[in-house]
């Protein structure tokens, strides 16, 4: 395996260029040309339509990027772990779900460099899919999401559940979902409980499927929206967000997998997930 004509080749995926992936990996235009036929050679297909506009995948190559993928991300962990700095005896590697920075992955870490010094940790941010693709492969050994799934090598547990309420940037805003409601989509329980609670609900005219894109824009515009409540209640003390006034309140609960035979060798451990389990509302 040639991992220099691996990189090249998601170089070329990524920009769709040879020219600009040879920009990004500080070599010449030619240097990525022979790395290309070198692994197209080594494979026996042909991974790339190359042309003066740019670089397709062919059907080969797009089955060779993921596990491409894979291999570049598992040798960079490689590296990380077996050239760990003076004083650092390990590394913990930590996925979480986009949404789950805020207040739990940032507690995670805090306490992780509080509390164990001597640990490296590195924050991979991914879906659910992909968390636990990673999970199998070993590439990652905690990881913080939304869904409840054990797999091979790894257990889950319920984490916290997560409140989510529907807050304003206007004071005073109703709970009726008018044309100033964005629909933060939270994910399958949401999409369920939303539906109950309001079925005659139109369909809203803007959805965001993130929560701290979906704060910056409640802020902006003076929309509403439903938010986790431990992301929104940072901001209701400054009057940049209001808590809305008899509108239901949902929950989405996070979950904790684990690769449990890593982790019990943590004496750190359990008091860093105990930090995570945030109680906030919005509240007055």
């Amino acid at each position: 395996m040639n991992l220099e004509e691996l990189q090249t080749f998601l170089e070329v995926t990524e920009t769709g260029s040879l020219a600009a992936a040879a920009t990004r990996l500080h070599v010449t235009p030619s240097t990525v040309t022979a790395r290309l036929n070198a692994l197209e050679a080594r494979l026996g297909s042909r991974l790339l339509r190359r042309s003066k506009s740019g670089a397709q995948l062919t059907s080969a190559g797009f089955r060779l990027q993921r596990y491409a993928q894979l291999m570049t991300q598992l040798w960079r962990q490689a590296r990380y772990d077996v050239a760990l700095p003076p004083g650092v005896e390990g590394v913990c590697n930590v996925g979480l779900e986009f949404d789950l920075w805020h207040d739990v992955g940032s507690r995670f870490l805090d306490q992780v460099r509080g509390h164990a010094p001597a640990m490296a940790t590195a924050i991979w941010p991914a879906e659910q899919r992909q968390l636990q693709r990673w999970l199998e492969m070993g590439l990652i050994d905690v990881a913080f999401c939304y869904a409840a799934q054990a797999g091979e090598g790894f257990t889950s547990r319920l984490l916290l559940e997560d409140e989510l309420v529907l807050v304003s940037a206007r004071a005073e805003a109703s709970a009726e979902l008018d044309a100033a409601y964005v629909y933060v989509d939270h994910g399958d329980e949401f999409r369920r409980q939303h539906a109950e609670a309001f079925p005659t609900a139109p369909p809203a005219r803007v959805t965001i499927a993130a929560a701290e894109w979906a704060l910056e824009y409640l802020q902006r515009t003076g929309a509403k929206g439903y938010l986790p409540a431990r992301l929104a209640a940072t901001h209701l003390p400054s009057g940049r967000l209001h808590p809305v006034e008899g509108a239901p309140r949902f929950v989405r609960r996070v979950h904790l997998l684990e690769r449990v035979g890593v982790v019990r060798a943590w004496d750190w451990y359990e008091a860093a997930v105990e930090a995570c389990r945030v109680r906030m509302t919005t509240a007055a």
